[in-house]
């Protein structure tokens, strides 16, 4: 056996014309070879083409909206400014003439100067002083536009729109002011009107700056104070004097929307106080220079939504989005910033005394108890039209649809539990919060000291203070401030002297002199003025918040400790029970029986709150929403805002401004049962 074993021959060896190549033979191998590389780099490379990744996906996407955006955009700058109404008419019909359009054909023209009251959010505020995280916002706005301050600096934007926690004004080196003029509330926001549409038809029969004036003010502070701070009061005061002399002393209409409502009030008692706590104008100055005050969505006796702002800082489309997505808005919104957002919310707006305003008013008396409610088993739905005021026997009434098999009592604003909401009174054993011991009450802090900066009391009450609030199970409006005054001390403390809410008595006593009543129609009288016509005017056939169903949440640090259960239905589609709110008739914020009530039957007439018999009339507008996205936020809509462009609303408004009275409009216009439960109310008048 060999040592070595020989190696096999290749088959180049056995050939012998192959076993040593030409030249040219080795430059056509290395060609081929090249070829080969070549080839397979092109087909890796088709192979990746090939493979889509979601960067890919992601940029086509982008170029292809923005490509179609521009587009869009070139072809709406180049079109002829009538091509939208066009496109508009040719898929819904022809549309109707703007209400100013429509009544400038039929001769109507300005007439009584106008001034305009905004309520609550809707007017703009601006910075005039600041910290050094407001740099550069000298006279910008830190409320409505375009809210861009919030996103870039939340924490700066929070400080500077809350107010002082012991005195209810400015904080040390921070001034915010309200943006004065017309745009400080005809939008809201860029593309949301709120004032801009009936100002727009207002100017369509004559109406001019001039003889029109947005009686702006800063509607965070308590009512008494806008005149301490700002002079606001005085301001209405000139204004409207200056506008009757120079309008050929005809007399102004006054047009306040939602908390506006409570703000005039304030300042018809004001304007004929003595000084200086008033001013001075004596007890003829409204029957001087107001022909009709039309308010618009006024909260007379306030409103529930209020009491769940303060409680929980929810309502009912927070508590949706909460259920939904509870980390956006109890943790972090604003990322990197770790803002607790509806702590931060809280902490701010209890700063803001006229939330109190709108608290609810008359208690049980107004809004039931634990066992009933004026408008106990009512439930929206189709209606038939009802003019003429009251209802008489044998006249058609309302359509309405009951809750024959679970009656609601909805005079429990705040119950904790579905079946607490549903129990009769004799069935809940409550233990009184109002009783404990406040050692057992204080103490065992839910959350801990990093949450400070955003807690409000809650923090302070402890453990023992919120199961307390809870095993008290169920709150009617004559529990409401008593609640308040145990979880909001400092807010309590502060508006306790600017405001009240309840029913007066004698209105002959002097205490109600004072202007913590002015603005609570159950505690102060209309003025003397025979000739002024007062309207209610709101939205109907929306579901509206009237009580809540809530729930204890796990104590954690920096959490609320209650929230509204939206876990809580009723066991239909028409029952009045859904995601843990109790909803009657009304303009999805204020209840039928709030904005009704007072034309209804409180100042109907001679009575004691309305002595002079000052006329009044209450125009219902029944709610139909858009019938495509074509017609925007709609013409009919009931909405509390949304109501500001109802034609039909405006109408009224030109025609009594043009010098026409309620009767002209003819007198009430009613779609729901107002004047039925406003006998159920047992108030001495």
């Amino acid at each position: 056996m060999p040592l070595f074993r020989r190696k096999k021959a290749s088959e180049n060896d056995n050939n012998p014309t192959t076993s040593n190549p030409t030249p040219d033979e080795k430059e056509e191998e290395e060609d081929k070879n090249n070829t080969k590389k070549v080839n397979a780099k092109k087909a890796k490379k088709a192979k990746s083409k090939n493979k889509w990744s979601c960067v890919d996906s992601c940029c086509w996407f982008v170029g292809c909206v923005c490509t179609v955006w521009w587009f869009l955009l070139f072809l709406y700058n180049a079109m002829p400014a009538s091509f939208p109404q066009y496109v508009t008419e040719a898929i819904t019909g022809p549309l109707p003439d703007p209400p100013g359009v429509k009544l400038l054909k039929e001769g109507l023209r300005a007439k009584h100067p106008v001034v305009f009251v905004p309520g609550i959010v809707t007017g703009g505020l601006e910075l005039w002083e600041g910290h050094q995280c407001a740099e550069g916002l000298f006279r910008k706005r830190l409320w409505g536009g375009t809210f861009g301050e919030v996103y870039k600096r939340p924490l700066c934007w929070v400080e500077h729109m809350s107010l002082d926690n012991e005195t209810g004004l400015d904080p040390p080196g921070i001034r915010v002011r309200p943006v004065s003029g017309l745009v400080a509330a005809d939008y809201f926001a860029p593309g949301y009107f709120v004032w801009a549409v009936l100002i727009a038809n207002l100017a369509r029969i004559g109406y001019e700056e001039k003889s029109m004036y947005m009686a702006a003010y800063d509607w965070r502070i308590s009512f008494q104070n806008t005149e301490v701070r700002d002079q606001t009061l005085s301001r209405i005061k000139s204004n409207i004097e200056l506008m009757v002399a120079t309008n050929g002393g005809n007399k102004a209409v006054i047009i306040p929307h939602s908390m506006g409502v409570l703000y005039f009030l304030h300042f018809m008692k004001w304007v004929e106080a003595p000084a200086p706590m008033g001013g001075g104008g004596g007890p003829d100055w409204c029957a001087r220079h107001i022909k009709a005050v039309m308010n618009i969505g006024g909260p007379f006796l306030g409103v529930p939504k209020a009491v769940s702002g303060l409680f929980s800082a929810e309502a009912r489309d927070i508590a949706v989005a909460r259920s939904i997505a509870p980390s956006v808005l109890d943790n972090d919104l604003f990322g990197d910033f770790g803002l607790q957002t509806l702590q931060h919310v809280m902490k701010m707006t209890r700063t803001w005394d006229s939330t109190m305003s709108m608290i609810p008013k008359g208690g049980d008396t107004i809004w039931g108890g634990l066992d009933w409610s004026p408008e106990e088993g009512y439930v929206p739905s189709k209606r038939k039209q009802r003019n003429q005021g009251p209802p008489v026997s044998g006249q058609n009434e309302t359509e309405t649809m009951a809750c024959e098999a679970k009656a609601v009592s909805y005079g429990r604003i705040i119950s904790f539990g579905k079946d607490v909401a549903e129990a009769h009174s004799s069935e809940i054993k409550r233990i009184d919060f109002r009783v404990m011991h406040q050692g057992a009450i204080k103490g065992n802090n839910v959350a801990n000291n990093t949450c400070r900066d955003v807690w409000t009391e809650y923090h302070d009450m402890g453990v023992g203070g919120i199961k307390a609030v809870a095993e008290y199970k169920a709150y009617t409006a004559g529990d409401i401030l008593d609640l308040l005054h145990f979880v909001a001390p400092k807010l309590m403390a502060r508006v306790s002297a600017h405001f009240s809410y309840g029913i007066a008595d004698d209105l002959a006593d002097p205490k109600y002199k004072h202007y913590k009543y002015w603005s609570n129609p159950l505690e102060t009288k209309l003025p003397n003025a025979p000739d002024m016509e007062i309207f209610s005017m709101y939205g109907v056939g929306i579901p509206t918040e009237r009580s809540y169903v809530y729930r204890l949440t796990p104590s954690s640090d920096c959490y609320i400790p209650f929230q509204i259960d939206t876990s809580a239905n009723g066991g239909d589609e028409d029952s009045c029970l859904k995601g843990g709110v109790f909803t009657v008739e009304g303009d999805e914020t204020v209840p039928v029986l709030s904005a009704g009530y007072m034309c209804a039957k409180g100042w109907r007439g001679k009575t004691r709150f309305n002595p002079s018999g000052i006329r009044t009339f209450i125009r219902e507008y029944d709610h139909a929403p858009p019938a495509n996205l074509l017609e925007g936020r709609g013409t009919q809509s009931g909405a509390h805002v949304d109501i500001m462009g109802n034609f039909a609303l405006i109408e009224d408004v030109i025609k009594v401004a043009a010098g026409a009275t309620g009767e002209d409009l003819g007198g009430d216009q009613v779609y729901t049962d107002i004047f039925k439960w406003s006998e159920k109310i047992n108030l001495p008048l």
